[in-house]
């Protein structure tokens, strides 16, 4: 029992860390895809930010940060035992999610207004692609939902924060034309348009978690194959009748 109970806690040991080690390498290349926004205060790829929305921008900017943050501290303090900040922060983290997901929407859709009309981004005209950034909040607002429902369940809390942070990363990977720049005008481009290296990274991620566990994680797994599915579902549903409509519902 006492050597069971070791094997246990040195595996949830390595979860954690897992957890905290991936969590680092999102907010890494977060900075790498807003280098221009930590660096020069500047939009991708270097363009100033538009005036209207310059606020609005900077908002999103500190609240994604803030959020990046946050998700490397916190498995960092349920590996160190530091469970008590840990729930404190989550509070907190809830709070901040809901902030983001208000903001974000508006960055998607103010943002859309002012982009020029004729303007194509992964292969998606500038209505199209307005699905990526509002649909892809909505996402993250489901994965944290699902993540402080299940709160007392570390199982499926973990995976499901994690594939949150992921979710938003996307905008920061779709910012860094080395690993965009090589499926441009394919079919990858058709199926995932800007989140194909968010997908990729999830499923290293998905591997290398199952390595470390030294099993199948079929929550962290579920969670991948949800923001996959997620993922072509707004590549595809960009470019239909109802879309459209529904985008100029929300430019309205």
């Amino acid at each position: 029992m006492n050597t069971s109970a070791t094997r246990l806690s040195v595996k949830s040991a390595q979860e954690r860390w897992f957890y905290t080690t991936a969590s680092i390498a999102l907010l890494v290349l977060t900075f790498v895809g807003f280098k221009f926004f930590y660096l020069e205060g500047k939009s991708f790829p270097g363009r100033p930010m538009p005036a209207p929305i310059h606020t609005l921008l900077v908002t999103h900017g500190i609240l994604m940060t803030l959020w990046m943050l946050l998700s490397v501290m916190q498995p960092l303090l349920v590996a160190t035992g530091r469970r008590r900040i840990h729930m404190m922060l989550g509070r907190i983290g809830a709070l901040l999610a809901v902030a983001m997901v208000f903001v974000g929407l508006r960055v998607g859709i103010e943002a859309t207004r002012v982009n020029p009309p004729d303007l194509r981004m992964f292969g998606l005209a500038r209505n199209e692609f307005m699905a990526v950034p509002v649909i892809g909040i909505v996402i993250f607002a489901l994965f944290v939902f699902f993540g402080v429902l299940y709160r007392k369940r570390p199982e499926v809390h973990r995976p499901m924060m994690f594939m949150a942070s992921l979710t938003i990363v996307s905008a920061a990977l779709g910012r860094i034309p080395l690993f965009n720049d090589w499926y441009a005008g394919t079919w990858m481009e058709e199926l995932f348009t800007a989140n194909l290296i968010t997908v990729l990274l999830g499923g290293v991620l998905l591997v290398g978690k199952c390595l470390v566990a030294k099993s199948f994680d079929r929550w962290f797994a579920t969670a991948y194959a949800a923001l996959t599915f997620a993922c072509v579902a707004i590549s595809l549903g960009a470019k239909t009748p109802a879309w459209e409509q529904f985008a100029l519902f929300l430019l309205r």
